[in-house]
C-alpha cells in the first residue's frame, strides 16, 4: 500500500524575490563594511519607523508612533452637545478648585490638589456624559475606579447634580466639624457615595482588574448577570510605578477581560518632577501594555491638530515628537505660543513650514488629546467596543491644566492649593466663567439655574445612563447560616482525636460547601498552595474556575484528587500572587454591596504573607467594608518548623490589631475555631456588620478536646478557662494562645506535679479583642466619673492580684496589648526574633515559650511575690537546662 503524501506547502512568508533580497543583504552587508554597526543601527531604526508610518508594522514593538491611534476617518462622530459639555466642564472645574482653595485659605494645613483633576476633567465629564452606567432597576451598573487626587472633581460635579450641599463643600476635608467631604475616595467615610476605595495609588489597578475578573466568574458560575456592565479606571501614569499597578496585566489579557478599560492620565508629571524626564512614558506605557496583551489606545492630540497631520506628508512632525522627550514636553507646555514655536517647531525646517500659516495664539491654542472630548469619546467607544481584550486609553494632558502660571504643567503643580487673585481673575476668564470679580474673590461656587440647558443636559445625560453615580449600597438581604452543629460536630466533639486547626477550618468550610443555601455563595480562594493546606479535594468537588475550561488532560487524571479546572469552577487559585489573592477576596467580600449579592469568601495563606505582605490591600478592604474570612495558615513562630525565617510569623496580629474592623483570633482548639466561624458569618452574613474575621491556623497535629459547656462566649470575647486549678485556689495564672496554649497546659502539669503549685490555664483566643473591649470600657468610666464602674471582660477573668503569665507563638507586644488593663503581676513571653530553621521542640526552647520557660517564669513571678524561694527558681532553671546570660539568643 502506497503511503499518501502531501504536497509541500509554501511557507507564510516564503521569498517572493530571492534576486531583491539579496540585493537588500549585500548593501547592509557593505554599508557595515564602510560605515561600521553604528551606521547600520540608525539605517534600520529608519526603516522600522519608516515601515511604522506606512502601517505596514502597526502593532510592532516597542511602540508605536507619537500620535493619535483612532484616524480621524475612523473616529466615531460625537454624540453630545460640546458647548453645554464644555460650560459644564468650566463650571466644575471652578467648583473643584474653589473648594480646594477656600479650604486651605481657611485652614493651612487640610492640603488639597486641583491640578490633577484640572487635566482629567475632560475624561471624567466624557464617562460621565456618555459611559459610566449607574446601577439601576435592570443592572447594577459599571464601577469606576477614581484617580484619588482628582476626587475634588467628582465632589464639584455631585454638587451640580443636587447630591451635594454648599455646606458639605465648604467642609472639604473638615469631617469632624459637620458635613464634610473625605480627603479621597473612601467608602468607611462616605459610605453612601463612594463604592471603592482608591487613595493608596497603586492599589485601584490591580483591584480593577480582578473586580473585572470577578465579575466573569460570578457570570460564568450562573450566580449574577454581569453581562454588559464595565470596570473603569482612571489612574495617574505616574501611579503605573507601583508594582500592584501592573501586576495583573498579564491576567486582564490572559482571561480576555473585555469588561475593563483603564484610562491612565498622562500629563507626564508625578508628585515633584516628570514621570520621565528623560524619556517618553506613553511609549513605554504602550510597550508594556501591548507586551501584556492589551488593546491600546493612544490619544496625545486634540482636533486642532489634524490639519497638520493631514499636510505632514512626510512624517517631520513625527519624526520630532519621537526625539522629544517628556522633560521638554513638560517645559513646553508650561510656555506660550511664542516659546512652543521657537524652541519646537522652529527647530526644524519642515515642521516649522506647517505651522507657517500660525499666530502664536494659535499655537498656544493647540490641545493635547486628553483635553479633546471628540478624541475621547472615540477611545472610550472603541474600548467598549472591543471583544476579548481589555483596553488601555493613554490620554495626554497638562497637569494643572488651567491654572496657567500659578500651576499649568509646573514641576509644583501637585502641590499647588492656593491661588493669588490675579490667577483666579486668569482661571475664570480662561473658562469664560460668568463670575463677577467679587464672586472670584471670595471663591464662591457657581451653579447655573435648575432649569438652564446645563443643569437639564447634565441630569438628562445621567438618567439615560441609570442615574447618579458613585453611589454605593450600604447593605443586601441577609444570607441564612446554617446551624452549628450541622458543619462543625466533630469540632465541638474532638474527643482527644489528634488534628491540627488549618485541618479543622478546611473541613469546617468543605462542609459549609454542602449546604444548598450557603453553599454556593463560599468563595475558596488561595494563592498556590492548595494541597499544602489540605484542600487539594476542592479541586473535584468544586473545581478551580477557568475561564476557558479545561483544555487538557491533567497528569494527574486517574487520581482521586485530580487537578480540575471548570469555566463554573468555585475555587479560585490565583498562582503565587498574594496581591492577586487578596484582590480577589476583596471584590468577593464586597460582593454584597457592588452586586447585591451577598458571598462568603474564604482566603487561606501563608500567615506571613498577609499582613506583612499585602497590608495595604487588607486596608483598602477594611476601607471598603469587606466581609469575609482572611485565614492566616501555617502560622506563628514556631509551627513551620523548617521553613525558616522568611516564613515564620510572629507579627501578624499584631499588624491586624491595628485594623479597626478586623476581628482577629488565634485558635488553639477546632471547637475555637468552629464557635469564631459560626459568629463571624451570623455578624457579616446575618447582622450585616461591616467587619471582616483573621483567625490563625497551624499545622500541627495534637489532641483535641471537646467544647465545655461554657466556653461560647468567652471565645468570641477572647478568653475564657480552659483549665481550672484542681488543688484549691490558684497562685499563678497561666495564658496560653494559639499553639503555645498545650505548652501552657503542660506547664501546669509540670507546675503541679515537680513544684506542687497550683494554677488555673487560660485560652487567650484574642488578645487584640480584649484590649479593644478593655480600652471602650476605660474610656467609658473615665468619662462617667459618677456611675458605677463597668468592668472589662479581661477583669472578670483575670482581676485581683494573682500573678500571671501569658505565653503565644507572636511578639511579646501582642499579649502585652491587655497589660495595662491587669492589676496582678503580668509576665508575656513572645517569639521577638527572627526565624529559625529546626524543630517545633527546638524553636520554642530557643525562642524562650516552651513549657519548661512557662514554669521558670511561673517561679519567677511567685517569687517576686515571696510564695516561693528564689531558690526554687533557680534550682527550675538548672534542672531544665536553661540558657544564661544578659541577652536572649533570638536577640541576635
Amino acid at each position: 500500500m502506497t503511503a499518501h503524501i502531501d504536497p509541500p506547502r509554501k511557507a507564510v512568508n516564503a521569498d517572493q524575490d530571492a534576486v531583491e533580497t539579496a540585493d537588500w543583504l549585500a548593501s547592509l552587508g557593505s554599508l557595515h563594511h564602510s560605515a561600521g554597526a553604528e551606521r547600520v543601527r540608525y539605517i534600520l531604526a529608519a526603516l522600522d519607523r519608516r515601515a511604522k508610518e506606512l502601517g505596514v508594522l502597526p502593532d510592532s514593538p516597542p511602540f508605536s508612533p507619537y500620535r493619535n491611534s483612532i484616524p480621524l476617518e475612523q473616529q466615531k462622530p460625537y454624540p453630545g452637545d460640546i458647548a453645554i459639555e464644555t460650560r459644564l466642564t468650566a463650571i466644575i472645574r471652578w467648583n473643584a478648585l474653589a473648594m480646594v482653595v477656600r479650604a486651605n485659605k481657611a485652614y493651612g494645613e487640610l492640603g488639597g490638589h486641583v491640578a490633577s483633576y484640572a487635566s482629567a476633567a475632560e475624561i471624567f465629564e466624557v464617562g460621565f456624559n456618555h459611559f459610566f452606567r449607574a446601577s439601576s432597576s435592570e443592572s447594577e451598573g459599571d464601577l469606576v475606579y477614581f484617580q484619588p487626587h482628582s476626587s475634588p472633581g467628582v465632589y464639584a460635579r455631585a454638587y451640580l447634580e443636587g447630591r451635594l450641599s454648599d455646606e458639605n463643600l465648604k467642609l472639604y476635608r473638615q469631617e469632624l466639624s459637620g458635613p464634610g467631604l473625605s480627603s479621597y475616595p473612601h467608602p468607611w467615610l462616605m459610605p453612601e457615595f463612594w463604592q471603592v476605595p482608591s487613595a493608596s495609588m497603586g492599589l485601584g489597578p490591580i483591584s480593577a482588574i480582578y473586580q473585572a475578573r470577578f465579575m466573569k466568574y460570578l457570570q460564568h458560575r450562573g450566580l449574577v448577570q454581569t453581562a454588559g456592565r464595565h470596570v473603569w479606571g482612571v489612574f495617574g501614569d505616574g501611579e503605573m510605578d507601583e508594582p500592584e499597578s501592573i501586576a495583573g496585566l498579564a491576567l486582564a489579557a490572559r482571561e480576555n477581560l473585555d469588561n475593563l478599560t483603564f484610562v491612565v492620565n498622562c500629563n507626564l508629571q508625578r508628585l515633584d518632577g516628570p514621570v520621565r524626564g528623560n524619556g517618553q512614558v506613553i511609549q513605554e506605557l504602550e510597550s508594556l501594555f501591548q507586551g501584556a496583551g492589551w488593546n491600546v489606545i493612544k490619544v496625545l492630540w486634540g482636533s486642532d491638530w489634524d490639519d497638520i497631520f493631514a499636510r505632514d506628508s512626510k512624517h517631520a512632525l513625527l519624526r520630532k515628537f519621537a526625539d522629544t522627550v517628556d522633560g521638554k514636553y513638560q517645559t513646553l507646555g508650561a510656555k506660550d505660543g511664542a516659546y512652543n514655536l521657537t524652541n519646537f517647531f522652529s527647530e526644524d525646517p519642515e515642521v516649522r513650514a506647517l505651522v507657517a500659516h500660525m499666530s502664536d495664539v494659535d499655537i498656544d491654542g493647540l490641545k493635547r488629546g486628553g483635553h479633546d472630548s471628540k478624541k475621547l469619546f472615540a477611545a472610550f467607544a472603541a474600548a467598549k467596543d472591543m471583544k476579548g481584550r481589555p483596553t488601555v486609553i493613554l490620554a495626554k494632558t497638562k497637569k494643572g491644566y488651567g491654572m496657567g502660571g500659578a500651576g499649568e504643567s509646573r514641576m509644583t503643580s501637585h502641590q499647588a492649593k492656593k491661588l493669588d487673585v490675579d490667577a483666579l481673575y486668569a482661571f475664570r476668564d480662561r473658562f469664560a466663567l460668568p463670575l463677577s470679580n467679587e464672586q472670584v474673590e471670595n471663591l464662591e461656587f457657581f451653579t447655573p439655574a435648575e432649569d438652564s440647558a446645563e443643569i437639564q443636559y447634565l441630569r438628562a445625560r445621567r438618567a439615560a445612563l441609570g442615574g447618579y453615580m458613585p453611589v454605593r449600597r450600604r447593605a443586601s438581604a441577609a444570607l441564612p447560616v446554617p446551624p452549628l452543629q450541622s458543619y462543625a460536630e466533630f469540632a465541638l466533639r474532638g474527643d482527644g482525636k489528634a488534628t491540627s486547626t488549618t485541618m479543622a477550618i478546611v473541613r469546617l468550610f468543605t462542609n459549609l460547601l454542602k449546604d444548598k443555601t450557603l453553599g454556593p455563595r463560599i468563595v475558596p480562594i488561595v494563592a498556590d498552595e492548595a494541597r499544602t493546606f489540605g484542600m487539594a479535594n476542592l479541586f473535584r468537588q468544586v473545581g478551580i474556575y477557568s475561564p476557558a475550561g479545561q483544555l487538557y488532560e491533567p497528569e494527574d487524571a486517574g487520581s482521586m484528587l485530580y487537578y480540575k479546572e471548570a469555566i463554573d469552577g468555585q475555587l479560585l487559585e490565583e498562582g503565587i500572587t498574594e496581591a492577586g489573592a487578596i484582590s480577589s477576596w476583596t471584590a468577593a467580600a464586597t460582593s454584597y454591596s457592588i452586586h447585591n449579592f451577598p458571598l462568603l469568601p474564604f482566603y487561606i495563606y501563608y500567615s506571613m504573607f498577609g499582613f506583612q505582605r499585602v497590608g495595604d490591600l487588607i486596608w483598602a478592604a477594611a476601607d471598603q467594608r469587606a466581609r469575609g474570612f482572611l485565614i492566616g495558615a501555617t502560622a506563628g513562630r514556631t509551627t513551620l518548623g523548617g521553613e525558616g525565617l522568611q516564613h515564620q510569623d510572629g507579627s501578624s496580629h499584631l499588624m491586624a490589631a491595628t485594623v479597626p474592623n478586623c476581628r482577629a483570633y488565634d485558635p488553639a482548639f477546632p471547637y475555637e475555631v468552629a464557635v469564631i466561624v459560626d459568629h463571624g458569618m451570623r455578624s457579616m452574613l446575618e447582622q450585616g456588620n461591616d467587619e471582616f474575621y483573621y483567625l490563625t491556623a497551624m499545622n500541627e497535629n495534637y489532641a483535641q478536646p471537646s467544647m465545655p459547656d461554657d466556653a461560647r462566649d468567652g471565645i468570641i470575647k477572647g478568653l475564657y478557662r480552659v483549665l481550672p486549678s484542681a488543688d484549691g485556689p490558684a497562685k499563678i495564672r497561666l495564658v496560653g494562645s494559639g499553639a503555645i496554649l498545650p505548652e501552657a497546659l503542660a506547664a501546669a502539669a509540670m507546675l503541679q506535679s515537680e513544684w506542687k503549685v497550683a494554677c488555673d490555664v487560660w485560652s487567650a483566643t484574642s488578645f487584640s479583642e480584649l484590649a479593644r473591649e478593655a480600652r471602650d470600657v476605660e474610656r467609658t468610666n473615665r468619662l462617667s466619673p459618677l456611675s458605677t464602674p463597668v468592668e472589662s471582660h479581661v477583669v472578670q477573668c483575670l482581676g485581683g492580684k494573682v500573678p500571671i503569665v501569658a505565653a503565644s507563638d507572636y511578639v511579646r507586644a501582642y499579649p502585652q496589648l491587655i497589660g495595662s488593663y491587669i492589676e496582678a503581676p503580668y509576665t508575656v513571653l513572645g517569639t521577638d526574633g527572627f526565624g529559625r530553621s529546626d524543630t517545633r521542640a527546638a524553636l520554642r526552647s530557643f525562642f524562650e515559650v516552651d513549657r519548661k520557660q512557662i514554669v521558670v517564669a511561673a517561679l519567677s513571678a511567685l517569687a517576686k511575690s515571696g510564695e516561693v524561694a528564689r531558690e526554687q527558681v533557680a534550682k527550675a532553671v538548672a534542672s531544665y537546662e536553661l540558657p544564661t546570660g544578659v541577652a536572649p539568643p533570638w536577640s541576635r
